[in-house]
């Protein structure tokens, strides 16, 4: 059960110390994430106290808390990610997950991704990035992901094959804060 309680003690977890190991992989990419995208509280409604919901399309996930408050995290989307909507719950949570791409990217991309159809062990270099929440329906994994990226650049834009993917620091924050069993949205 999610209560406010859990709430605050993930709040007060995360805000100890995030692990800064996320920030050292070594990215092509110089960026400035836009102030829009940090985590923040917003006024939201229409949910939960627990709630994750994500707006592919504007580009934002929302955890939310009571009395019409919500934190906002900025995300990115990938083609799959926008296909994806309706209700799910998290199935499952990994810390640096081990990643390897769909059939249908390899068959898509196979000259990107035949390489990895052995899989990609967890770490800096991992698409998923520092950590993934599975999206589940009905006890079945969807293939759908919330998880980090080693492209924090991508953060607001709608690129790649992936799902919803946010800065590793911020998915790390999330993760702290939802609980295996919390119920996604995605409009």
């Amino acid at each position: 059960m999610f209560t406010r309680r859990k709430l605050l003690l993930g709040a007060i977890t995360s805000m100890v110390a995030l692990p800064a190991l996320a920030h050292k992989a070594k990215t092509k990419k110089k960026f400035q994430l836009n102030p829009v995208y940090l985590p923040q509280m917003v006024k939201f409604s229409g949910h939960p106290p627990g709630t994750v919901v994500v707006d592919p399309k504007a580009h934002f996930l929302y955890l939310v808390y009571s009395r019409g408050r919500a934190r906002r995290y900025g995300v990115g989307v990938g083609k799959a990610g926008l296909k994806f909507k309706g209700t799910a719950r998290i199935g499952r949570k990994a810390e640096w997950p081990s990643w390897r791409p769909t059939d249908n990217m390899i068959r898509r991309e196979p000259r990107k991704y035949a390489r990895y159809a052995g899989g990609v062990a967890g770490g800096l270099k991992n698409p998923l990035g520092a950590r993934a929440l599975y999206l589940y329906r009905d006890n079945r994994d969807t293939m759908y992901r919330i998880h980090g990226t080693n492209q924090p650049w991508s953060i607001g834009r709608s690129v790649s094959n992936g799902c919803i993917r946010m800065i590793n620091d911020h998915v790390m924050d999330l993760y702290t804060r939802v609980p295996v069993g919390a119920k996604v949205v995605v409009l």
